[in-house]
């Protein structure tokens, strides 16, 4: 047992009246010592609920991503002249809506503006569909590369993903504590906030609950992360939605305040009914038609997303703009062959001898 750790743990899990937040650094050790497995699975499933009642702070989930970037993997900076977009959404991932932001990634790509996604398999508490699934319906199959060939994907196509069973193993072996809890830990939350990747970024975090966005705020303040954006989306994802106003934060520099936008789908004809989340099979065959360009409700969903990180991502100078060139992309084929030469460079990758 570690009795280091019993000390911070007992700190957090000390009542509604009596317990104290930790400090950024008691935080960090925390996490070292949950990751690195110092703690007894009793202390790591005690200290993810207490915490979780308690409640994270921003100096708590900063001192976990002090941790994360101890510990975890980084995709290294490019040579791009935008900064690369960090799309995360939650790992549990997706069972009501259909999710779009595959597609985005493509768009983004085919516009020379990288990306970088991150998560799992199939998570607790929610199992949904995660991105791994979704990319492998496409053909791509994320699983099976190492962390350099990642690399190679982001330098050569624009597109990286960090694989967490592969590529972050200390923060694999503590998904099973989720399920045995019942709760999303604040690891749930702090994985939002994180950018596995070490050159200029804009992380885009999806959330649903207010106090999340309050909490990415003071945790960027913290860290001193100069780019960010809070989305209030589909699920907790970076997902716009279109069945009501869509809510944004932007944050662009340490310089400026906080831009709140509030992006309404029927301005730009673009209101609707967000796609439910249909059979695994008939959601790639969606995903197929929008890149053939034929028009659909999946189809003005994605060009709702895509333009709007087409704008924030520095392509064109405003909203009206990115949904202009989004829709070009799709229907000229330009997305579609990003696919193409993504699907190829990873399938060559992985039958390459080693």
């Amino acid at each position: 047992m570690s009795h280091v750790f019993r000390e911070l743990l007992q700190k957090v899990g000390s009542g509604t009246h009596t317990h104290k937040d930790l400090t950024r650094a008691e935080s960090a050790a925390a996490t070292r010592m949950i990751l690195q497995q110092e703690a007894t699975p009793a202390q790591i499933g005690a200290f993810m609920i207490a915490h979780r009642i308690k409640r994270p702070t921003g100096d708590e989930l900063a001192g976990i991503l002090d941790a994360y970037d101890d510990l975890g993997p980084k995709l290294q900076p490019i040579d791009s002249d935008r900064p690369v977009t960090i799309l995360s959404n939650p790992y549990d991932g997706r069972s009501r809506t259909a999710p779009i932001s595959p597609l985005t990634a493509l768009i983004l790509a085919a516009a020379d503006c990288p990306v970088v996604m991150h998560g799992g398999d199939r998570m607790p508490t929610k199992h949904g569909v995660p991105l791994v699934e979704l990319w492998q319906g496409l053909g791509v199959n994320w699983q099976r590369l190492s962390l350099e060939q990642s690399q190679q994907s982001l330098e050569t196509i624009g597109i990286g993903f960090v694989y967490l069973p592969n590529h972050f193993p200390l923060a694999q072996q503590i998904v099973p504590y989720r399920d045995q809890i019942g709760k999303r830990p604040p690891f749930a939350t702090a994985e939002l906030f994180w950018a596995p990747y070490a050159g200029p970024a804009q992380i885009a975090v999806g959330y649903v609950h207010p106090p999340t966005e309050g909490m990415a705020q003071q945790t960027f303040a913290l860290r001193g992360t100069p780019r960010f954006l809070t989305v209030k989306g589909l699920e907790g994802s970076c997902d716009l939605p279109r069945d009501r106003t869509g809510i944004v934060g932007v944050h662009r520099s340490a310089e400026e305040p906080i831009e709140r936008l509030l992006l309404h789908p029927r301005d730009y004809d673009l209101d609707g009914t967000d796609v439910p989340l249909p059979p695994f099979s008939d959601l790639i065959a969606s995903y197929q038609r929008v890149l053939a360009g034929e028009p659909s409700e999946m189809m003005r969903s994605v060009v709702w997303n895509g333009g709007f990180y087409l704008w924030q991502a520095g392509a064109c100078g405003d909203l009206s703009a990115g949904l202009d060139l989004a829709a070009t992309l799709l229907t000229e084929g330009t997305v579609a062959d990003t696919l193409t030469r993504l699907t190829t460079h990873v399938q060559d990758m992985t039958q390459a001898p080693i």
